[in-house]
């Protein structure tokens, strides 16, 4: 049902080209630009032919990329003894 002056389902086709936008926009600020390294720039190592070629602009290692990802990662404040007095905020 489209209110006023708007024909039926315009409000959902409307909305869908809203998501699509917004999921374009992401896809295109994921993807990285410019030139892989060839050496790791914390440790120096080489970096392999076939990750540079999946990764465009990679510049770590894995190791180095997965002591990275494991350094941001929080961990959850999640209550895990079940009352609901703890629950409660």
């Amino acid at each position: 049902m489209a209110g006023g002056w708007a024909r039926d389902g315009a409000v959902n086709e409307q909305i869908e080209a809203s998501i699509q936008d917004e999921l374009a926009r992401l896809k295109a600020r994921r993807t990285p630009v410019g030139d892989s390294l060839t050496h790791c720039a914390d440790c120096e190592d080489p970096i392999p032919e076939a990750r540079r070629a999946a990764l465009p602009a990679v510049k770590l290692c894995i190791d180095c990329q997965s002591e990275r990802q494991g350094a941001n990662q929080r961990r959850g404040g999640i209550n895990r003894r079940g009352s609901k007095d703890s629950q409660m905020k």
